[in-house]
């Protein structure tokens, strides 16, 4: 299969683009467009023929449930059961995060196929924040299924480059819009209603932080369970090995915990750059990438964050060593993601 890849440079490119992947979508094919997260490979989430086709793209297994991206916030209400308790946070959330990058929970309704769903009652539903999906998405008038454009497990890819270099030959048609503004996959939560506050669980640590959320109710985390693999999660995103680059990867608690084999080759992952962290006098390392430069700001970490893996994993070396970053607001994402993609 030939690849092609669609750029949105100028206006009239975007038309076209528009046009061509809405006509796919329309056909029941796949592609591969930008959304304000990471790369989405998309597919009428209506249409089980068509959604079967990403995950033998990507090679997904059917346990791993998918995301459904929304035309319109009041699509909400065509393809999920809002609990009546829950429908004044559930219009908080949406009215305050929408478009954005936030992944809600709810029981589904039967319009949704359950190869999406990977026969859960639930389905996750988000409505994108990224203009070259808005009109693709406009046009073409249903909800999309679109889990990351990469192979199953690897890095998402948060450039058209990124998405080339794995599916390749695999799907017909990626949109270039331009690099992710954004970086991380979409924070997810499951709502309980409660008293006195309702209850926000983040099940996937994501842009849209603890901070931001606690104004609308109570905040937990959901239990991290390092033992999901190859068995059926209960919402995107939770298989315990993911988010990993080919080039094997060692998240550090401390400097100490570094100590070099002879003859191997490192790459370092650097929070700030910052010699005083301790990491980066440890070692010549071949190739050092910084998330955030100088003081060290996580939201400009989580924006970087798979870009310079990929960047890192076309090098060659062998091992990939990160630093931690701080256990707060978007780092908790970056930690998640790091701890992912360093267990083998």
């Amino acid at each position: 299969m030939l690849t092609e890849l669609i750029r949105t440079d100028f206006e009239p490119d975007t038309r076209e683009a528009v046009s061509r992947a809405v006509s796919a979508l329309q056909a029941g094919d796949i592609v591969a467009l930008p959304t304000e997260t990471v790369y989405g490979l998309c597919a009428d989430a209506l249409d089980p023929v068509a959604v079967e086709k990403l995950f033998e793209a990507k090679g997904r297994p059917h346990f791993d449930p998918l995301i459904v991206h929304l035309p319109h916030k009041s699509s909400i209400h065509e393809v999920t059961e809002v609990p009546e308790e829950l429908k004044k946070l559930v219009t908080q959330l949406i009215e305050t995060f929408w478009p954005g990058p936030l992944t809600i929970l709810l029981p589904k309704k039967p319009i949704i196929p359950d190869i999406v769903t990977a026969g859960l009652p639930t389905v996750g539903v988000r409505m994108c924040d990224h203009p070259v999906f808005h009109r693709v998405i406009k046009g073409f008038g249903n909800p999309i299924a679109a889990p990351s454009a990469n192979r199953f497990g690897s890095l998402s890819p948060t450039s058209s480059p990124a998405v080339l270099s794995q599916l390749e030959g695999r799907i017909p048609m990626i949109i270039d819009g331009g690099a992710c503004a954004r970086g991380l996959e979409s924070t997810i939560v499951r709502l309980h209603a409660a008293e006195p506050k309702n209850r926000i669980e983040i099940v996937r640590p994501g842009p849209i932080t603890a901070e931001d959320l606690k104004k609308f109710g109570k905040v937990v985390f959901a239990e991290r369970n390092e033992d999901v693999e190859n068995s059926s999660p209960d919402a995107p995103g939770m298989l315990a090995n993911h988010y990993a680059p080919r080039t094997p990867l060692r998240l550090l608690s401390s400097p100490e915990d570094f100590h070099p084999e002879e003859g191997k080759r490192y790459a370092l992952v650097s929070y700030r750059g910052q010699e005083k962290d301790g990491y980066l006098q440890l070692h010549e390392w071949d190739e050092v990438s910084i998330l955030s430069p100088g003081s060290g700001r996580v939201a400009e970490a989580g924006i970087r964050l798979f870009h310079v893996l990929w960047q890192l994993d076309q090098l060659g070396v062998d091992e990939i060593i990160a630093e931690p970053v701080p256990d707060r607001a978007v780092g908790k994402a970056i930690l998640e993601k790091l701890r992912k993609a360093a267990i083998k």
